[in-house]
């Protein structure tokens, strides 16, 4: 067996809120190990070439690629830190004892406490040959032209019209790809105006309360079949049509990755508004296991800022639960819980405060039960 390294804090996970947490822990006096399977630190932020929205203590106005390296330098070289880069966390025993696989062996690693910050996966949707070779998820599409610099194909269809789908959409319009519509099933565009009218500039069509009938094809995708869906999201017969496309991207959601919190025994409930199976956790960010915080879209799915305001909360808390103290810490604490809070406001926030809203009153009734 190998040797058992130690560390105060382990952070899982090198994206936004991942980051975050090992900084914020960092500049409190922890010691901090952060284990992410990237080559390069910032998880999804190293494939965003768009500008980020919102205020400027969450990076207004830098695109997520800078942002990533940006966060990166403050933890290469600090001796405080160790970074485990191109490694995965791939167990998580009773004791609290991570084991982590890299270059095909097993290293196991003992912290004090531990911050998730896993990230989340992308859902793929049920229609007739959604197995061909050509169906892509979004992510994966940003990732061959945005970190591999290879078009996944010539004409696509985008289904979905969150975020997610118009900004690829308008990647890939940038990379020489042709979109030929992006469909919603719902009967309004989920994401941004800001960005469904850049696209609608380019031409492209975005086709609400529409979606995927069936992709076509022998060897890989030649075309699709659309549909159009009533008010009951039911498909009405007769409002097919075809588009000729050689991709079909997916960008229909997102799921917590919360396989490791299963392993640790957290208490996990099913929240739909923020994206499926949530772990349970308090205003600080701890789960029921204590010692274990979360931050990131394993806490549930929003913006890439909120993410980070997380993963500061989190790596605060992760720290002071150790001990450590600086004169400034309630204010840190209270500034990053005021800026999520506003953050959330308004209608496009709704969803998420009622998700929140009964994942804290989960939490509580567990925690008053034992």
């Amino acid at each position: 067996m190998s040797s058992l390294l130690t560390t105060e804090i382990c952070v899982v996970g090198a994206g936004p809120a991942g980051l975050k947490a090992a900084i914020s822990a960092r500049d409190m006096g922890a010691r901090v190990a952060i284990v992410d399977s990237g080559v390069n630190l910032g998880g999804q932020l190293v494939k965003q070439t768009h500008k980020f929205f919102g205020s400027r203590g969450q990076f207004a106005g830098m695109r997520g690629i800078d942002i990533a390296k940006l966060l990166s330098d403050e933890l290469f070289g600090d001796p405080s830190v160790d970074v485990l880069s191109d490694s995965q966390v791939v167990g998580f025993y009773d004791d609290g004892t991570l084991a982590i696989e890299k270059d095909d062996s097993i290293r196991f690693l003992k912290p004090e406490r531990v911050i998730c910050a896993t990230g989340a996966s992308e859902r793929m949707l049920p229609f007739e040959n959604n197995d061909l070779p050509g169906v892509y998820g979004a992510g994966a599409a940003q990732t061959l032209m945005n970190m591999y610099g290879v078009k996944p194909g010539n004409r696509v269809l985008m289904i979905g019209a969150g975020n997610i789908g118009l900004i690829v959409s308008y990647q890939l319009l940038q990379a020489g790809v042709s979109v030929v519509a992006v469909l919603e099933a719902m009967p309004h565009v989920g994401g941004y105006h800001v960005h469904a009218r850049k696209i609608q500039r380019a031409g492209i069509p975005i086709l609400t309360s529409h979606t995927i009938k069936a992709a076509h094809g022998t060897e890989a995708v030649e075309g699709a079949t659309v549909w159009a869906l009533d008010p009951e999201f039911h498909p009405i017969p007769g409002s097919e049509r075809y588009f000729e496309a050689d991709t079909v991207c997916l960008a229909v959601g997102l799921s917590p990755l919360t396989e490791l919190l299963w392993q640790a025994d957290c208490k996990i409930s099913y929240v739909p508004e923020l994206g499926g199976h949530t772990p349970l956790r308090d205003e600080n960010y701890e789960t029921t296991r204590p010692g274990v915080f979360i931050a990131g879209d394993l806490a549930g799915i929003e913006e890439a800022s909120s993410a980070m305001i997380e993963g500061t909360i989190a790596g605060l808390s992760a720290a002071k639960s150790l001990g450590y103290q600086t004169d400034d810490f309630e204010e840190k604490l209270s500034r990053a819980k005021a800026e999520l809070r506003t953050f959330r406001q308004g209608p496009t926030g709704r969803k998420v405060r009622q998700g929140i809203a009964k994942l804290m009153a989960l939490t509580e009734g567990v925690r008053a039960f034992d």
